[in-house]
C-alpha cells in the first residue's frame, strides 16, 4: 500500500491548493470596490477595495511561500520539472513583449500617419504634424538618458550577481543584487519626478494617452522587477539559492533584462524619435 505513493518519475503532480480560489474571490472584490468608488456607490467603497487588495497580497505570498517549500525544502523541482518552468517563463516573457507591442502600436498608428485624412478625430487634434503643435515634449537627453543609464547599469549589476551565484560566490551575490534593487528604485523616483513636471495631461491628449500607458506600464514592470529582486535578496541571506539550483533568481534576471530592452526602444523610439526636431537638432 506505501509502494502505491511511492513516486517513480521525475515530475511534480502539484497537490490540491487553495490559493487559485482565494485569489479569484479576492480579485472579485478588489474589482467590485474599485468600481464602487470610481461611481461613489457607496460610502465603504475604499473599504472593499483595500480589502481585495489585501487578499491580492495575501494570496500572491501565500501561493509562492509554496512554490518556495516545493523547491528548496520538498525537492520537487527536479531538472525535468526546471526545464518545463524555463519554458514556462519563456512563453509568459513572449507574452509580455506582445503586450507592449500592442502600446508601440497604439504611439505609431498615430505618429507615423498623424494626418491620416479618413480619421477626422487624429486630424482634427494633430493637424497632420507629430507632435502635436503645443505639446511640450520631454527632453531626452536630460532624465530620460539618465533613466537609460540607471537601467543599462542594473543589467550589468544583476549580471554580476547571476555568475557570482554561479560562481557560488555569496557575497558577490548580495552586493549584485542590493546594488541592482537600489538601481531599479532609484529609476522609478527618477520617473516619478519626470511624470509630475510634464508639461502634458493624460486625459484629454492623445500624445499623453500614448506617451503615459506605453512609459508607465513600463514603470509598473520596472516596481514590480524590484519587488522580484526583493524577494531574491531575502532568499539569497536565507541561504536558499546554490549554483545549481537558483530557477527563482534566473527568472527574476530574465525578467530584469526584458524590462532593461523595453527601456531602450521607449527612449529611441518615443523620447529620441517622437521627441520633435527642436530635442533632435539640440542634441547635434
Amino acid at each position: 500500500m506505501a509502494d502505491a505513493h511511492t513516486k517513480h518519475h521525475d515530475y511534480h503532480l502539484v497537490d490540491p491548493s487553495p490559493w487559485p480560489a482565494v485569489g479569484a474571490a479576492a480579485a472579485f472584490v478588489m474589482a467590485f470596490g474599485a468600481v464602487s468608488w470610481m461611481h461613489h456607490m457607496y460610502a465603504a467603497a475604499p473599504l472593499v477595495f483595500g480589502a481585495g487588495v489585501l487578499g491580492v497580497l495575501y494570496t500572491f505570498i501565500a501561493w509562492w511561500r509554496d512554490v518556495i517549500n516545493e523547491a528548496q525544502f520538498a525537492g520537487f523541482h527536479t531538472r525535468v520539472v526546471q526545464i518545463s518552468h524555463r519554458y514556462g517563463m519563456i512563453l509568459f516573457i513572449a507574452s509580455e513583449v506582445m503586450f507592449f507591442v500592442a502600446w508601440f502600436w497604439a504611439y505609431f498608428s498615430i505618429a507615423l500617419f498623424p494626418g491620416e485624412a479618413m480619421d477626422v478625430g487624429k486630424m482634427a487634434y494633430t493637424h497632420g504634424v507629430w507632435p502635436p503643435a503645443g505639446v511640450e515634449t520631454f527632453d531626452p537627453w536630460h532624465l530620460p538618458l539618465l533613466n537609460t543609464l540607471i537601467l543599462l547599469t542594473s543589467g550589468t549589476t544583476v549580471t554580476w550577481a547571476h555568475h557570482a551565484l554561479l560562481e557560488n560566490d555569496r557575497q558577490g551575490v548580495k552586493w549584485g543584487l542590493l546594488l541592482t534593487i537600489l538601481l531599479g528604485a532609484t529609476f522609478t523616483c527618477v520617473q516619478a519626478y519626470e511624470y509630475s513636471h510634464a508639461a502634458f495631461a493624460f486625459s484629454g491628449n492623445m500624445y499623453g494617452a500614448a506617451f503615459f500607458m506605453a512609459t508607465g506600464f513600463h514603470g509598473a514592470h520596472v516596481l514590480i522587477g524590484t519587488i522580484f529582486l526583493i524577494v531574491c535578496l531575502v532568499r539569497t541571506l536565507k541561504g536558499h539559492f546554490t549554483p545549481t539550483q537558483h530557477l527563482g533568481f534566473e527568472f527574476a534576471a530574465w525578467y530584469w533584462h526584458f524590462v532593461d530592452v523595453v527601456w531602450l526602444f521607449l527612449f529611441a523610439c518615443i523620447y529620441v524619435w517622437g521627441a520633435g526636431a527642436e530635442h533632435v537638432a539640440a542634441a547635434h
